[in-house]
């Protein structure tokens, strides 16, 4: 990703908007964004081998592991604005299990992307599955959109929910229960 491309861009933007790029707040703004957006992107320069980074290990527990409320920030693909929540991840192992802090961190592989919502919920499921080998896995998320809170029907309170189930989290209806009583409030 070229910085001083991006730097140009965001230039021309600013332009277009109506405002001076030679104005005190606005001379360095360019950079900065360049910066953020390469910062808030970076999911699509990780690859998910260097996230795991070997950290699955063999284990004899086959009850279910819950990692719940993960934060996540996001940008909506359709408009460039941030969606922020929380994410909770279930899985039942079968031998396998990964590293407590990879399960976040393969969250903000896929959350540091251009996203909808739906989307990343399948992503963060179908990868803990692959990665872990589990039974099953069940992953939830809730989380506020400023596409929806700045523009367009402007709903200050609404929150989105999404939830993946696969495997025995699909096909089981206890276990299913459990991992939605487990991370309820």
């Amino acid at each position: 990703m070229n910085s001083d491309k991006l730097a140009h861009y965001y230039a021309r933007i600013i332009d277009e908007i109506g405002e001076d790029l030679s104005r005190d707040g606005l001379q360095n703004t360019p950079v900065r964004a360049a910066s953020t957006i390469k910062y808030l992107t970076r999911g699509y320069h990780q690859s998910l081998d260097d996230v795991v980074n070997n950290a699955v290990f063999e284990s004899d527990n086959d009850e279910m592991v819950v990692v719940k409320d993960i934060e996540l920030y996001s940008l909506c693909e359709h408009h460039l604005l941030p969606f922020i929540g929380k994410c909770h991840v279930a899985y039942v192992p079968t031998g396998k299990v990964i590293g407590l802090s990879k399960i976040a961190r393969i969250v903000d592989m896929f959350a540091r992307r251009l996203q909808i919502q739906e989307s990343l919920t399948q992503q963060i499921a179908d990868t803990v599955l692959t990665t872990t080998d589990a039974a099953g896995v069940g992953v939830v998320i809730e989380a506020k959109h400023l596409c929806m809170m700045m523009r367009g029907v402007e709903k200050q309170n609404s929150v989105m929910k999404t939830s993946m189930m696969l495997g025995s989290f699909r096909d089981n209806v206890r276990t299913r229960a459990e991992f939605l009583e487990l991370i309820s409030d």
